[in-house]
C-alpha cells in the first residue's frame, strides 16, 4: 500500500472521525450510493486486488442477538477469520438480553463488543442521540477500507432509510427487514374447510372456526408476553391507518383505532391462544407452531427455517406464508429492521468494520433469502440464481416476502424511549388478555407515558 494510508494509524483516524457531527463526513447518503455504484469503475480494481489481510491479528467482539440470521454468521465465521486473519470472539444471545446488555455498557461508556447488530426499531432514535455507533461514511467512501464489489447502492432505499439517522450518520450497515406475516396451518384449515383470511374479521372468524383445544389444536398464536407484544398490536393499527405515535410526536394510543386494534388482540388471544400465552414471545411461538397445535402464527417472516426443519418440527410441507390481512381502512405489513456497525469506543474499529462489511456481503445476504432466515437488504439477493436454488423454504414464502415488502410499514415508533413504551403498552396489552378493558387499559398507559415521551423530547 501507498501514499498517506499506509500507516494503520491513518486509517484509524480516518474511521474514527465517522463518529462525530455529520457535517464531518464530505458525502450526503444520495451522493455515498452514487459514488458507491460507481466505486468498481472507477477503480478498476478486481476484488481479489482489496487487502482483506490489513489487519490480521487483531481480535474483536462481536455482540449479536439470537436469530436464524446470527447462526448463519457464526456458521460461516472461519470464512471470516480466513480471509482477513481477524480473530472473532462472537457472543450470541437472546434478544431482551442483549439490548440490555447493550444499554447497560453504553450508558457506562466502555462497551465490551466492537460490532454490534443494532434492532432499527428499538433502539434506532436512542443510540443515535448517545452517538453509540460511528459514522461509517467515510469508510465506505474510503477505497482502502471497502472491497470495491461491496456496492452500497445494491441496498434497496427502505432499507438505507432506516439504517440512516435524521442527522445522516449512517451508523450501521443494512442486514435485515423483518415483515410481519401470518403462518397457517394448511393441514388444520384442510380438515375444517377454512379458507386463508385475508382481513382481520375473516382472520378472528378463521380463529374460532379451527380453535378446538379438546384436541390439542389453537386458533391462533402470537406474542402476549409484556413488551415482546406490543408489535402485534401496533401491526394491527396499521389496519386503520393509524400509527401508535405520529412524525410530530403525538399520540394517538387512545384513538378509536387504537381501541378497535387492542379489542381484536384481545380476542384472538385471550379466546383462541393456546394456555399461558401471556408468557409467549416468538420463541413460544414457534415451538407451538412447529409441533402443530396453532392453526395460525402472527410474527416476523423470518422464522420459515426451523419450521421446515425435519429434525424439529412437525409441521414441515404443511406451512403456509400468507400476507398480514388487511383491516378496514388500509393494507400494510407490519416493518421491523436490523443493522450491524461498529460501536464508538473501540479500539479496533478498522477490523471490526471489515467484519460488518462481510456480514452484509452480497453472498451472506443471499445466504439469508436461502435459508429463509428473514429479508435481506439487498435487492440483489432477491435474484441471486444460486440462492433461489437453493432454497430450503418453500417460493411461496419468497413470494410473500416480497408482496409483504411492497406494503411494509414501519410498527414500531422511531422515538427513544421506545423500551418504555414497549414497557407500559406492554403490560396493558398483558391485562387484557386475562380480562381488563381495552379502552380503559389504554387510556392508564396513555398517561403514564405521556411525560415520558414529553421529556425524552426536550432531552
Amino acid at each position: 500500500m501507498t501514499g498517506h494510508w499506509n500507516a494503520k494509524q491513518s486509517r484509524r483516524h480516518l474511521l474514527r472521525r465517522g463518529a462525530g457531527a455529520a457535517v464531518a463526513a464530505p458525502l450526503t447518503l444520495g451522493a455515498l450510493r452514487q459514488h458507491a455504484a460507481a466505486i468498481p469503475l472507477a477503480q478498476g480494481t478486481p476484488t481479489s486486488d482489496f487487502n482483506w489481510k490489513q489487519f490480521e491479528g487483531e481480535s474483536i467482539n462481536v455482540l449479536l442477538s439470537l436469530s436464524p440470521r446470527s447462526d448463519l454468521l457464526t456458521q460461516h465465521q472461519a470464512e471470516f477469520e480466513e480471509l482477513t486473519g481477524i480473530t472473532v470472539n462472537a457472543d450470541v444471545v437472546p434478544e431482551q438480553q442483549q439490548r440490555q446488555k447493550q444499554t447497560i455498557e453504553f450508558t457506562s461508556g466502555n462497551p465490551s463488543f466492537d460490532v454490534t447488530a443494532v434492532s432499527w426499531h428499538v433502539q434506532k432514535a436512542l443510540f443515535g442521540r448517545g452517538q453509540f455507533m460511528l459514522d461509517l461514511r467515510e469508510s465506505l467512501e474510503n477505497p482502502e477500507l471497502t472491497a470495491p464489489d461491496y456496492d452500497l447502492a445494491d441496498f434497496a432505499p427502505a432499507a438505507m432509510t432506516f439504517a440512516t439517522q435524521a442527522d445522516g450518520r449512517l451508523d450501521t450497515l443494512p442486514y435485515n427487514i423483518d415483515y410481519w406475516i401470518l403462518y397457517w396451518n394448511k393441514e388444520i384449515f384442510a380438515a375444517k374447510e377454512v379458507a386463508f383470511p385475508t382481513t382481520f374479521d375473516e382472520m378472528v372468524a378463521a380463529a374460532k372456526a379451527l380453535h378446538d383445544p379438546g384436541n390439542n389444536v389453537f386458533g391462533f398464536a402470537a406474542r402476549g408476553l409484556k413488551n415482546a407484544n406490543v408489535p402485534v398490536w401496533t401491526s394491527l393499527m396499521q389496519g386503520w391507518e393509524v400509527p401508535a405515535i405520529d412524525a410530530e410526536n403525538q399520540m394517538h394510543t387512545t384513538s378509536e383505532e387504537a381501541v378497535a386494534a387492542a379489542t381484536i388482540y384481545q380476542e384472538l388471544l385471550a379466546n383462541y391462544a393456546p394456555p399461558g400465552v401471556i408468557g409467549f414471545n416468538w420463541n413460544e411461538c414457534q415451538t407451538t407452531f412447529s409441533q402443530g397445535t396453532a392453526a395460525m402464527w402472527f410474527d416476523g417472516i423470518g422464522f420459515a427455517t426451523p419450521l421446515e426443519d425435519p429434525a424439529g418440527s412437525l409441521v414441515v410441507g404443511k406451512v403456509g406464508y400468507g400476507l398480514q390481512p388487511a383491516g378496514p381502512v388500509a393494507h400494510h405489513s407490519g416493518s421491523f429492521g436490523d443493522g450491524l456497525g461498529v460501536t464508538s469506543g473501540s479500539e479496533k474499529p478498522e477490523a471490526a468494520y471489515f467484519y460488518c462489511q462481510w456480514a452484509t456481503n452480497k453472498q451472506n445476504q443471499a445466504r439469508v433469502l436461502a435459508a429463509g432466515a428473514g429479508a435481506p437488504a439487498r435487492t440483489s439477493a432477491y435474484s441471486d440464481p444460486e440462492a433461489l436454488a437453493n432454497l430450503i423454504v418453500p417460493q411461496e414464502w419468497v413470494d410473500t416476502l416480497i408482496a409483504s415488502g411492497e406494503i411494509g410499514l414501519p410498527s414500531l415508533p422511531q422515538i427513544v424511549p421506545v423500551t418504555e413504551f414497549r414497557d407500559i403498552f406492554g403490560i396493558a396489552l398483558t391485562n387484557m388478555i386475562t380480562g381488563a378493558d381495552p379502552r380503559q387499559e389504554l387510556e392508564s398507559a396513555t398517561e403514564q407515558f405521556q411525560p415520558i415521551l414529553e421529556q425524552s423530547l426536550q432531552s
